[in-house]
């Protein structure tokens, strides 16, 4: 039932490197623009003296690749990793020949060396991002020694090298600040969108389950009467005919078969799920935790069902929603404490006029104090050789929440063990028919 365990679920990395062909191309397209449009104010408008035949080559080259990606895979189709890679690392080149003979790093336009870099900490692994950094280092540090001279207006006008330095340190900062931060905020974001996936495809199995439930149960109910109308028939057909003949076998082999189908139709009737039908959307709060902490009991573990007497004084115990949410999420919190219990697992349900509690503890080991602080998170993990996702906690978490639930994760106070506290408003999940 759980997709994992929240305790020792394994980190799983989320897939990336796939890079629309469409991104890039528009990407290289506004850049080459950008150059052209640069070169010509610098030469035409500044009247500064640039080797244009080479420069406008360079910008060429670019414009051809360009050309030549968008015809061959189509601006619908998709770069691997590695193509992607190849790609921005030739922007990287083609923008240090451009330095190289615009005046290296004392040309301004040297900042958009964070270009490629930030773009492939954005979308590509980290692996591809420290190799582009390491190769915009190189052009950096290249240029800082090697250029032809800054094409001034007016010649005579010679920066110190300390301007040099000062600018190779600032782009040798800020590519390894920036591709770093930017690589951690985009994997973040990455790992919480498929968490948030995974989440949704729980929450879709289950709601279908439970739609499969509730329409087997509507069946049991609607296929008792006549059910019950064949076999009185068939008992009366029985009573006319004459024992031992052929008709006789007949009508007892047909009784037997309704009685077989009415057996079915009662156990689905017994355990129905909930679904559309309001008869089976509702239930007691403790009849509810009970049939869903039924499913994961094991031998040697014991289960303590209580009610917290204090809590809901003179109140009738509340009929709640039994909402795939609801179900989905109790059902992984309760796997997991089964998991890890030892000896017993203790679940208390309380209530008041203003809201609905529900406790989960386990004599297990608890939860590592090092997680603790960031428990219900996707990909939270504590032993990464457990082959698990460490999405169990989270999903839970998810999609409790949705129900208007307020949950919070601890340790016992007493002894080894883990909580996990749970609170609903009432009219966030009661039954209001």
């Amino acid at each position: 039932m759980s997709t994992a365990s929240g305790r020792d679920g394994a980190a799983l990395t989320p897939a990336r490197g796939r890079v629309r062909v469409q991104t890039l191309v528009v990407t290289r397209w506004v850049a080459v623009a950008g150059q052209v449009v640069s070169l010509l104010v610098v030469s035409e408008g500044l009247g500064a003296p640039l080797p244009m035949t080479w420069a406008m080559g360079a910008v060429a080259c670019s414009a051809a690749l360009n050309v030549w990606v968008g015809l061959r895979r189509g601006l619908s189709g998709w770069h691997s990793e590695r193509a992607a890679a190849l790609y921005l690392g030739y922007d990287l080149l083609q923008l240090a020949v451009l330095l190289y003979l615009t005046g290296g790093l004392e040309n301004p336009f040297s900042l958009l060396f964070l270009v490629p870099v930030t773009i492939s900490a954005t979308i590509l692994s980290l692996g591809s991002t420290v190799s582009l950094s390491l190769l915009a280092f190189f052009c950096v540090s290249v240029l800082a020694v090697f250029h032809l001279p800054l094409p001034w207006p007016e010649p005579g006008i010679d920066l110190p090298w300390i301007f040099t330095l000062g600018t190779w340190v600032a782009l040798t900062l800020g590519i390894a600040f920036l591709s770093f931060y930017a690589w951690r905020v985009a994997e973040e974001a990455r790992r919480m969108s498929d968490a948030l996936a995974e989440t949704q495809l729980t929450l879709a199995r289950e709601q279908r389950l439970s739609a499969l439930g509730g329409l087997a149960a509507a069946a049991a109910h609607e296929l008792g009467t006549p059910l019950g109308t064949i076999a009185l028939v068939a008992r009366e057909l029985a009573r006319e005919l004459p024992p031992g003949g052929e008709q006789a076998e007949d009508i007892k082999l047909l009784n037997s078969q309704v009685a077989r189908c009415r057996e079915i139709l009662a156990r689905l009737a017994r355990n129905p799920t909930e679904g559309d039908d309001a008869a089976y959307a509702r239930a007691g709060l403790r009849s509810m935790v009970a049939s869903a902490a039924e499913a994961f009991r094991r031998e040697g573990v014991a289960l303590e069902l209580l009610t917290e007497v204090g809590a809901n004084g003179s109140l009738p115990e509340p009929i709640v929603r039994r909402s795939p949410e609801m179900q989905q999420g109790l059902a992984n919190l309760i796997e997991n404490a089964f998991e890890f219990a030892r000896h017993e697992v203790r679940i208390s349900v309380g209530w008041d006029a203003e809201a609905i509690r529900l406790e989960i503890a386990d004599d297990g080991p608890g939860f590592p104090p090092s997680i603790l602080g960031v428990l219900g998170e996707p990909y939270v993990s504590t032993r990464r050789e457990a082959g698990r996702m460490g999405l169990g906690v989270f999903i839970s978490k998810t999609l409790l929440e949705r129900t208007g639930a307020h949950v919070r994760f601890a340790n016992r106070s007493r002894g080894a063990g883990a909580r996990i506290a749970i609170a609903w408003p009432r009219p966030a999940i009661e039954w209001r028919g």
